[in-house]
């Protein structure tokens, strides 16, 4: 295992922000993740472990050890969909690998950008679908006890866009394979509307239709990072309170609504809220918004770290002001 100094970060986020690590390294398997900690614990310097960078946004120079996961294994545990997978596999290639082998469950979570390590931390979802639906466990090293441990499904503590790896008390815990029990002969779920709209014309949508269909509407509103940085969708969709929302919707008629596991709750549209706001295209120096989708702040013309940081910003402080709700960012700031 190498580790490199001054390292510019820029291929290694999505958002392709040049910003200078202290020390860089990828690691393969748990013996050189103790490797790279232990170098860390040695000079006394902080540790950011990264996946694919397609969920941060690297607001300056990294003065402690980036450590980027390159842990790869699809190990299948039997013939009914369990399968236990490295952190470092590309999410959507993933999802590619499972409807080959006849394992369905997430073909609505197609072309999500990232590594499969990131999913149970964001318990990343779309199109009606959260992959906590179909988690068995995490195994995680805990830098504490310096160990390998599993948690459990209910042991992470999934909810929207949130588990317990996100909080403060975790950061000791390091992703390194999940474990999905996916199904054989699960029906497709094409509730959300945007999907039913695209499958609406056919009689009989099997697994592949839908993870067509997924495809397409993400390629059709999200742009790729490969050709104008980005980092997907930047704030999450806020949830707000039954009574807030009715008010809202005396107000903006318009504005969407959808039901959640929370009581009392209600979860409103982010894209809505900005778009109504005006921001769809609007740009501050190097930092945009993209011209099709108000949820996506782009890197424009090599905009740094602070001026999409900045950006970022303004739109949430406009929100607060027009709607008197707080967008809380689904990228994290590093």
């Amino acid at each position: 295992m190498e580790i490199s100094t001054e390292v510019d970060l820029a291929p290694y986020n999505t958002l392709g922000v040049h910003a200078i690590a202290n020390y860089f390294c990828k690691v393969a398997n748990l013996s050189e993740l103790r490797q790279a900690l232990g170098f860390a614990k040695e000079k006394n310097l902080p540790v950011k472990i990264i996946g694919g960078g397609s969920n941060i946004l690297v607001s300056g120079d990294y003065p402690g050890v980036i450590v980027q996961l390159a842990l790869l294994s699809i190990e299948w545990l039997n013939d009914e969909g369990l399968v236990r997978v490295g952190a470092g596999e590309n999410w959507h290639e993933f999802v590619a690998h499972c409807l080959e082998k006849g394992a369905h469950g997430l073909e609505n979570l197609a072309l999500i950008p990232g590594t499969v390590g990131a999913a149970p931390i964001q318990n990343i979802g779309a199109y009606g679908v959260e992959c906590e639906q179909f988690i068995v466990s995490v195994q995680v090293y805990d830098q504490q006890q310096q160990a390998v441990v599993e948690f459990t499904r209910e042991e992470c503590e999934f909810s929207y866009r949130d588990s317990i790896f996100k909080y403060e008390g975790a950061r000791h815990f390091v992703v390194l394979a999940v474990t999905f029990q996916l199904h054989r002969d699960w029906k497709v779920n094409i509730n959300y509307g945007a999907l039913a709209e695209e499958l609406s014309a056919l009689d009989n949508v099997s697994h592949k239709d839908v993870f067509d269909a997924v495809c397409k509407i993400r390629r059709s509103k999200l742009p790729d990072p490969k050709f104008i940085g980005n980092a997907g969708s930047f704030f999450k969709n806020p949830l707000i309170s039954l009574s807030k929302y009715q008010a809202l919707k005396t107000e903006y008629p318009q504005i969407p609504g959808y039901e959640v596991a929370e009581p009392g709750l209600i979860k409103t549209s982010a894209a809505w809220l900005l778009d109504q706001a005006g921001w769809k295209g609007k740009r501050r120096g190097g930092a945009g918004v993209h011209s099709e989708h108000a949820l996506v702040i782009v890197n424009a013309d090599d905009a740094s770290g602070d001026e999409l940081l900045l950006l970022a910003q303004e739109m949430a402080s406009s929100i607060l002001t027009k709607y008197g709700i707080a967008l809380e960012t689904e990228v994290q700031i590093l």
